[in-house]
């Protein structure tokens, strides 16, 4: 394990509900944190506002001269080539220069933006469940689901940071359109709203506290409602096919699945582990792993530190 050196980076997690930030060091502790709600409503200055309110907190810490990089995790799509955002989650954030408007507040330090999902995968690669393997694919199956790739050992972010977005990989040619353009994505099934969406059309009726999201859904399944474990099994499927075709291109060794969803625990992993096994048929794809994500709530700063790092050469990569 390596000692935790005296060089810092300053992290940011940048969501629809929060604004988070973090100086990190290379053992992967949040030395400092500051969080702000994202305005999410309102224009771009007012949401670049609340990011450079998390920013001035973190410089007013004694260790802010330490910080050698800033890295961004963003939700997306985000574009690293030109440094932009555009969250969907965001209206006001379109084409957002979002690497150059944080990079004054950080003094010219060089800031390295990726994806809410790459960033996740480099958390849970560098600190988390994926630890100690070389080709890996990680997850967020919340709201929305989202993932990065881990090749060779390395992040594989790709040109604009958004590799690895399972979510919008099709896997139903006649499915259901999808906000994104495509149809029968990833997400359009297996996120939690959507869980949700399809037990209620299929007849499912939540308890007397009127509790309509995936996490009920999940409380009936485990109580053994067949229109609950049925919403379930299907996004379960769904995921198993991303997986699939996922280890098929690039012969990953483990899927790592986190995010709100990823809570439901057994209810979800047992039908996912069933159903891959139907669809990763082939020698090279049998045997992937799927395990749960351990970081929780702190993988997007943690990883965004490891994503700057790699890039910079912060701590000689991690």
């Amino acid at each position: 394990m390596r000692t935790p050196s005296g060089d810092l980076v300053a992290a940011l997690d940048i969501g629809g509900t929060k604004i988070a930030g973090a100086l990190v060091d290379s053992g992967g502790a949040l030395l400092r944190t500051a969080r702000r709600k994202t305005p999410a409503e309102g224009d771009a200055a007012a949401v670049m506002g609340a990011v450079s309110a998390v920013l001035d907190d973190l410089a007013g810490a004694p260790e802010w001269p330490g910080v050698r990089a800033v890295g961004i995790g963003s939700a997306g799509p985000v574009d690293a080539s030109r440094g932009t955002v555009s969250p969907v989650n965001i209206p006001a954030w379109r084409g957002f220069p979002l690497a150059d408007e944080v990079r004054r507040p950080a003094g010219g330090r060089p800031v390295v933006l990726v994806g809410d999902g790459v960033a996740m995968t480099a958390a849970e690669h560098w600190r988390g469940a994926a630890r100690g393997r070389d080709n890996a694919l990680c997850m967020v199956v919340s709201t929305g689901v989202g993932g990065g790739l881990v090749l060779g050992g390395r992040l594989h972010a790709g040109p604009t940071g958004n590799a690895g977005h399972i979510g919008h990989v099709s896997v139903d040619l006649d499915g259901d359109p999808c906000p994104c353009g495509g149809r029968g994505c990833v997400e359009r099934i297996a996120s939690g709203p959507n869980i949700a969406r399809r037990a209620l059309a299929s007849g499912w009726r939540p308890g007397p506290d009127g509790d309509t999201t995936a996490a009920a859904v999940a409380a009936s399944a485990r109580a053994g409602d067949p229109l609950a474990l049925a919403s379930f099994d299907r996004a379960a499927r769904a995921l198993a096919a991303g997986i699939a075709a996922t280890a098929a291109l690039v012969e990953i060794q483990v899927a790592v699945v986190g995010g709100g969803v990823a809570g439901a625990g057994e209810v979800l992993f047992a039908p996912l582990r069933q159903r891959l096994r139907e669809y990763a048929a082939l020698s090279f794809t049998a045997d992937v792993e799927v395990v749960p994500a351990v970081l929780g709530g702190d993988a997007g700063l943690v990883g965004a530190a490891a994503a700057a790092a790699e890039r910079v050469g912060v701590w000689g990569g991690v």
